[in-house]
């Protein structure tokens, strides 16, 4: 399997260039040549097998045994999956029936983004031993990542990368804009190779350095960037894992068997809380891989881009009243731009040519394909441009129209949020659940496109809706305490907190103030942070 990137100028990367790498040095996002095809017998030979053994037939399909044996797969994602808490790693719950949420918290830092990054962390230590064992010059190879987080990026990768040989990590995260649990995960891990970079500005500005230092090539070489961001291609790949299980687990606990013509005719749909499309984007990718999903419901907060290019066909920026990005109650969902939404833009380019069905175009060497290829990179490279100089750019109908085979979107306001989060924890006839801000904005999505299609849930009727729940509320304990004030019995310390977060936010931290979003800035600083490890460069 080789890799390309989205604005046509790299191809034929290997999977661990491609990791190593992060972003392509066209300032496009990589993508695999050709989306694999499920086997003929997926549905029986997975059924019963666990998340880490799914994980493992899953990632073989899109890396090579060449360039990593399946025993060494195999050993990584067992140690990538053991600092879990829970024996299924993404296991689902019940809310009611035909709504499901897909509990993504049980990893170190209670956020999704564990599943991925525990995975990279290992992915990135792998290559880095290998490439230095077998390097006779002498040269140690080193990686220094650079991420930039609205929240739960930077714990998740703080855990996946702390104390990881031959790894410098650096996360910039908006000063004043992540919740205090989340700020206290990050900057109270005092391993040395852990810098915190707390700036002022909004997340949008932080994620415009990234892609500054990426695309600054004498920065980048002097230090070989890494990205832990969802520009990075295994972050996609590794939560690709969680739809299938997600779909095995439901079939089994309705005792349904996958291969019966009852498991043809239930429609499975699923809600994303999206903020940067990564996680969504997974599912599209499990989608054209072969996995049954009806419907990817895009589920945003009032900074609702996305919602936007559903409804109209153009892709714009839109600021709250102050011309920066709207402060809501599901703050990691707070962008302008979503970075990832680029990698879906090229199938869209790529596809308006064709029937834009589920299957691949063409074998991935035909020359028919690669031409498809080429001109889809252009299209996004002519589309990125004129977002970059103008704010916007709008796409053929056709194309939305093609994207809307799968996909539907809703926006959800920040009284809608706390209205699903009071109703799920305290309504009549139904057992009690507690949702975060962002799960309850992916409930909300599924239960506004269920009341407009007027769909009938299962087992009454064929639909049923499973909403990826993406962190556990007591991250975001503002939001939950404000919906829950006046329930009942309800008690934050008793019905929410883990114990792990008790005395969190007294813990020694460690953060470096950055005064400006400035690029020469943030260079300054982890130049700086560098030398203090001792780092020659």
């Amino acid at each position: 399997m080789k890799y390309r990137s989205t604005r046509g100028q790299a191809k034929n990367y290997s999977f661990e260039e491609t990791v190593m790498t992060g972003l392509s040095p066209d300032g496009g996002l990589f993508i695999p040549h050709h989306i694999p095809v499920l086997p003929a017998n997926w549905r029986q030979k997975w059924s019963k097998l666990s998340f880490q053994e799914l994980a493992v037939e899953i990632l073989s399909l899109f890396i090579d045994e060449s360039e990593m044996p399946r025993s060494d797969l195999e050993d990584l994602v067992q140690r990538s999956y053991a600092t879990f808490r829970h024996d299924q790693v993404t296991p689902l719950a019940k809310i009611r029936d035909g709504l499901y949420v897909l509990e993504l918290f049980h990893g170190p830092t209670f956020a999704f983004k564990d599943v991925a990054l525990q995975f990279v962390g290992n992915l990135f230590e792998y290559f880095l031993e290998r490439r230095n064992r077998e390097d006779k010059s002498g040269k140690t190879h080193r990686l220094t990542v650079v991420g930039a987080t609205s929240g739960d990026t930077g714990s998740a990768a703080i855990y996946g990368l702390r104390n990881k040989k031959n790894v410098s990590v650096f996360i910039l995260h908006p000063k004043g804009r992540v919740s205090p649990i989340q700020e206290a995960q990050m900057t109270t891990v005092l391993d040395e190779n852990v810098h915190n970079l707390s700036v002022e500005g909004t997340f949008d500005d932080c994620q415009d350095i990234v892609k500054n230092l990426f695309g600054n090539k004498e920065f980048n070489d002097r230090h070989h960037l890494g990205a832990v961001n969802s520009i990075n291609w295994a972050r996609i790949l590794a939560q690709t894992v969680y739809y299938f299980n997600a779909y095995f687990s439901l079939l089994r606990e309705l005792n349904i068997d996958p291969a019966s013509s009852q498991a043809e005719e239930v429609n499975f749909n699923f809600s994303v809380p999206t903020g940067n499309f990564g996680d969504i984007l997974a599912g599209y990718y499990a989608y054209r891989m072969g996995l049954p999903a009806n419907k990817l419901i895009v589920a945003t907060n009032e900074n609702d881009i996305l919602y936007r290019f559903f409804e109209s066909s153009a892709y714009e920026k839109q600021t709250g009243a102050d011309g920066n990005v709207k402060e809501t109650l599901s703050p990691a969902m707070d962008i302008l731009v979503s970075s990832n939404f680029e990698r879906l833009l090229w199938y869209l380019a790529r596809d308006a040519e064709v029937d834009g069905g589920k299957t691949e175009v063409a074998a991935a060497d035909s020359s028919v394909n690669e031409k498809l290829c080429d001109e889809a990179g252009q299209t996004v490279a002519t589309w990125m441009q004129q977002l970059k100089e103008v704010g916007s750019f709008k796409v053929n109908d056709a194309v939305v129209l093609n994207a809307r085979k799968v996909f539907d979107s809703a926006m959800v306001t920040d009284k809608e949020t706390l209205d699903t989060i009071r109703e799920f924890f305290d309504k009549p006839g139904q057992a009690s659940y507690v949702l975060d801000p962002h799960t309850s904005v992916g409930v909300t999505a599924a239960e506004q496109v269920t009341k407009r299609d007027q769909l009938l849930a299962y087992p009454k009727g064929k639909e049923i809706m499973i909403c990826l729940a993406t962190a556990h509320p007591a991250k975001f304990s503002e939001a939950v305490e404000t919906a829950l004030k006046s329930a009942p019995g309800f008690d934050f310390q008793k019905d929410v907190l883990p114990s792990e977060f008790h005395g969190l936010l007294d813990k020694e931290r460690r953060v470096v103030p950055v005064e400006r979003a400035d690029p020469k800035l943030v260079i300054e600083v982890i130049e700086r942070e560098l030398r203090g490890e001792g780092i020659q460069f």
